[in-house]
């Protein structure tokens, strides 16, 4: 058998989809390390995983996307955090490395300094997207604004002038802070990339958490891709005992996991949906953060008291939430959105930024939900916007069916061991 390390960003909607693989991993004998952040090392080792902390400086480059005007400008943002904590991530990998003198490397797609660091190791290595990888493909629009399909030679003609606008522009950003890591963590053992795409395909794997019918078709992606399906996982715990008792049908709120500033989607949803035929939960998944910007998601208080039929909690499982749901209302992160498509929930989506837009455009595209831009986000829209995700469920399900036959952690798992013969 064989020694994993798995190194994560520092963020739970990152961590909680890689548990299930290492999960997986762990059953089948091998020894698996995890480097991610601190207030999770207790949940993962009661998982029975050896689980240390990342570095502290790097949960301290805070994600500040979300006060960006555009998506451009937005991804410009990305760059710069990804490319700040890539200073701390590509020792922290090292030190790890030195620590555990691992057989395999698995790095999350948002930690570019470990993955410089992974692939100037000479070590086998994969690369874990929770979400779908800015890759080209044909037929896909460009990666960020949430474009829908558009077949033909007019939507062959939109996705290159959108990809020159927006892509385009990012990677006369990126590029030159890439490959100065690149040439500097390596000590110029490693060659320059041309753009993203060369970039986020220099692990001999990747393995993508989800699948069709939710994602496009990517033929042209090759067997270095792989889609595996949804992984669902958060810290065990019982189910409270007002969801036990609740007798209506459940709409679960959730923004995201990384401070976004997205509190709106909870307070429209709970005026909204006041006096409605639900029970409405809400959940502010950044408060378990531990930034700077997760302390302003903090306090309930700023919503004021919740409706006779809401609850506001900073943390509730949303498993057992899921199980009595009849629709999700999601920011558009991946993880909230396809846990609750898993479970054949239908959602409607209100996409703030980062690759929210894209998951918002899939769900559409899969009529498994409903997308709601964040300018028509009122309390009677959003009313309406529920109440037509109810018709969906035919569509989550048949996502929730596409999630399985991928074959999930242990379709992961089978990739990962088939990498580590192809390289020892």
């Amino acid at each position: 058998m064989s020694t994993v390390l798995a190194y994560t960003s520092p963020a739970i909607g990152h961590l909680f989809p890689m548990v299930p693989l290492l999960q997986e991993l762990k059953a089948r004998g091998h020894e698996v390390h995890v480097r991610t952040l601190r207030r999770q090392v207790p949940v993962l080792l009661a998982e029975g995983l050896q689980a240390r902390p990342l570095d502290d400086r790097i949960l301290a480059v805070e994600a500040a996307d979300y006060q960006a005007g555009s998506a451009k400008a937005a991804l410009a943002s990305s760059v710069e955090t990804f490319t700040a904590r890539a200073r701390f991530d590509a020792p922290d990998l090292q030190k790890a490395i030195d620590d555990v003198d691992p057989d395999l490397l698995l790095i999350d797609i948002n930690a570019w300094g470990a993955r410089i660091q992974a692939e100037a190791s000479g070590l086998p290595w994969a690369t874990f997207s929770p979400y779908t990888p800015p890759l080209q493909s044909k037929g896909t629009p460009p990666f960020g604004p949430g474009l829908a399909p558009m077949p033909g030679p007019l939507g062959r003609a939109r996705d290159a002038l959108a990809r020159r606008l927006v892509i385009g522009a990012v990677e006369k950003l990126m590029l030159p802070n890439i490959n100065s890591l690149r040439a500097e963590l390596s000590g110029g053992k490693l060659s320059p990339v041309s753009g993203a795409d060369e970039m986020f395909r220099t692990s001999p794997l990747m393995l993508v958490a989800t699948s069709q019918p939710f994602e496009y078709p990517h033929p042209d992606w090759g067997p270095d891709v792989r889609m595996i399906g949804a992984l669902a996982w958060e810290p065990p715990a019982e189910p409270p005992a007002w969801l036990v008792e609740a007798t209506h049908p459940v709409v679960l709120v959730t923004t995201s996991s990384e401070y976004q500033a997205d509190e709106a989607i909870v307070r429209t949803a709970m005026a909204g949906l006041a006096g409605e035929p639900f029970t409405v939960v809400a959940t502010l998944p950044a408060a378990q953060a531990g930034s700077a910007g997760a302390a302003k998601a903090a306090g309930t208080d700023q919503f004021g008291p919740p409706p006779a039929n809401a609850r506001l909690e900073h943390f509730v499982p949303h498993g057992p939430v899921l199980e009595r749901a009849a629709v999700a209302i999601t920011h558009g992160g991946m993880g909230a959105t396809q846990k609750a498509l898993a479970q054949g929930v239908p959602v409607v989506v209100v996409p703030f930024g980062r690759d929210q837009h894209e998951v918002a455009a899939r769900v559409a595209a899969a009529d498994a939900g409903v997308r709601l831009s964040r300018k028509n986000l009122t309390p009677e829209r959003l009313r309406a916007a529920v109440h037509r995700a109810l018709g969906k469920a035919p569509g989550a399900r048949r996502v929730a069916a596409g999630y399985a036959a991928a074959g999930g952690a242990a379709a992961g798992a089978d990739a990962l061991e088939e990498l580590i013969r192809v390289c020892l």
